[in-house]
């Protein structure tokens, strides 16, 4: 028979390896594999970072419910392109003309100021010490949340780069509206991301609204119109969008809704996909390829399997091309470099 220390001894030996099995299925939130970020950067530099970005989003969510689709799409234009370095977010100075903001890929970008905006506040509460391309992520992250999605743990301490880069490098590595499932696999591939969180990231379509500029080059090809699209379906984009110039201002200046709840986040965009209501090419084919149609029968079923999957894809694209350390800079105006 054991002795009652043997005992104690035996138990805490079990705990010890227990512990450190939890810890290498789980992982620790407080450290993460994408090295100089942190889930817990700001606790002491900035305890109050997100109370300060919620309390500033909230109101202008409530005023302007298409804002969420707006700053989750800021997000994914900034990260796409040189990385996660709030690059997207600086005026053009001296003698550059075109910076990335004026790719046409780049049409429709939205609510830039609201982040120079909560940036002013944190300057007041934590001078230096917020990046803008953290705030850019916070900000991405609170539109999902406050419109139904996951309110994801992501790490900080992204640096701001010191230029932007030329349009013609925004045209290179922004995807085409007209993109295709081969396309996305292989540029969300480059990121890390498995097919599944490929196909989880594209339920950020789940919010927003789709320009008919873009719905229209899909009509330039038949054979990608009537890819898994719903004839009727098909009639209403061509209703909604005529048959306008792709380029023209009509055009842009008209759209529609990205799913049948485009102001909630939610598995709806999935439930149009597999029913072939896509608005653009990639959202009708990732609903028939047989590669990406498992995962869209599955979230259309399953929404904490999406929110799961949107999350850990999340963390991968906002942690892509990070600068950290003496890598970059924390600006103190997020337009401008100091």
């Amino acid at each position: 028979m054991m002795k009652p220390k043997s005992i104690a001894a035996a138990f805490a030996s079990w705990f010890v390896i227990i512990s450190l099995l939890c810890s290498c299925i789980s992982g620790d939130q407080n450290e993460t594999n994408y090295e100089g970020l942190s889930y817990n950067y700001y606790e002491k530099t900035c305890p109050r970072l997100d109370e300060i970005v919620r309390s500033s989003i909230s109101p202008m969510f409530a005023l302007d419910p298409t804002a969420p689709a707006a700053l989750l799409r800021l997000m994914f234009h900034d990260c796409q392109v040189q990385g996660c370095d709030a690059s997207i977010l600086i005026e053009p100075s001296g003698d550059q003309q075109f910076t990335e903001l004026d790719s046409a890929k780049n049409f429709g970008i939205r609510k830039r100021e609201l982040i120079g905006s909560i940036k002013t506040s944190l300057e007041v509460e934590c001078p230096q010490q917020v990046s803008c391309s953290d705030l850019i992520i916070l900000v991405a992250r609170e539109a999902v949340a406050l419109t139904g999605g996951p309110l994801i743990a992501v790490p900080l301490g992204r640096k701001d780069s010191l230029s932007t880069p030329s349009k013609h490098v925004a045209d290179s590595e922004l995807p085409p509206s007209t993109a295709d499932v081969d396309s996305i696999l292989n540029l969300f591939a480059g990121i890390d991301m498995t097919i599944e969180e490929s196909v989880a990231i594209m339920g950020s379509h789940s919010i927003g609204v789709t320009h008919c500029n873009n719905v229209l080059s899909r009509f330039d090809n038949e054979n990608a119109t009537n890819a898994n699209m719903d004839p009727r379906f098909q009639t209403f984009l061509r209703v909604v969008c005529p048959e306008f110039s792709p380029t023209s201002k009509t055009a842009e200046a008209t759209f529609v809704p990205n799913d049948q709840t485009s102001l909630i986040f939610d598995t709806a965009y999935y439930d149009d996909s597999i029913a072939g209501r896509g608005n653009l090419r990639i959202d009708s084919e990732i609903g028939v390829d047989p590669r990406t149609r498992p995962f869209v029968e599955a979230f259309a079923a399953d929404q904490d399997r999406f929110f799961g999957s949107f999350s850990s894809a999340f963390v991968k694209l906002s942690s892509y091309k990070v600068l950290t350390g003496n890598n970059g800079v924390v600006r103190g105006v997020c337009d401008k470099v100091d």
